[in-house]
């Protein structure tokens, strides 16, 4: 078994709207092998989550509020990719100081290269045992954090950058319905 960080995952840093630790890639590896056997299934085959010791990784995920300022963008989620739109917390707008917070929980997202192989994201050869880490998902809370509802849409319809997730319509429809709920009050740090 080859475990390693995919590119895609290296945009997950200080000064980005995403989750970030302050691990070394040596440190994240370790992990990943350590705690392999602990992992959860993911939203398909061939994505599990590994959780890993919360220490050092900072959450940008917060509850939202009334009124609470929105900043929205679209773009590439890395160079060659068609553009998404996202929309999160305008940290800019208000001043309020709104920064990562701590994280009380995480997993690693881990695919297998035959998986991403699938839109050609693979950084591994896409061989049965070979896995690669796409996402970081520290958290505030220990309950599990259901995939986004615009990354699950993307990826169950296939857009670019997706990655197919094999559901029938009454899978999709059950996923996505769970997805909203959590998401419903929660966004990301814009």
């Amino acid at each position: 078994m080859i475990i390693r960080l995919n590119n895609f995952v290296y945009r997950q840093k200080a000064d980005s709207r995403f989750g970030h630790t302050t691990w070394t890639e040596p440190e994240i590896l370790a992990a990943l092998r350590e705690n392999f056997d602990l992992r959860k299934p993911g939203y398909r085959d061939g994505v599990v989550l590994v959780p890993v010791s919360p220490v050092g990784w900072f959450c940008s995920t917060i509850e939202m509020w009334s009124g609470m300022p929105l900043k929205a963008t679209y773009e590439p989620r890395r160079e060659g990719e068609a553009p998404r739109l996202h929309v999160g917390y305008d940290v800019g707008e208000t001043g309020c100081g709104a920064a990562k917070q701590a994280a009380v929980a995480c997993d690693i997202v881990l695919y297998a290269s035959t998986v991403l192989a699938a839109d050609g994201s693979n950084d591994l050869p896409a061989i049965k045992g070979n896995w690669e880490a796409v996402c970081y998902l520290p958290r505030l809370h220990l309950e599990d954090e259901p995939i986004r509802p615009e990354v699950l849409m993307a990826n169950h319809y296939e857009d670019d950058g997706g990655t197919p997730t094999n559901m029938t319509d009454s899978q999709f429809v059950e996923a996505l319905r769970e997805s909203r709920a959590y998401w419903n009050t929660r966004i990301m740090l814009g």
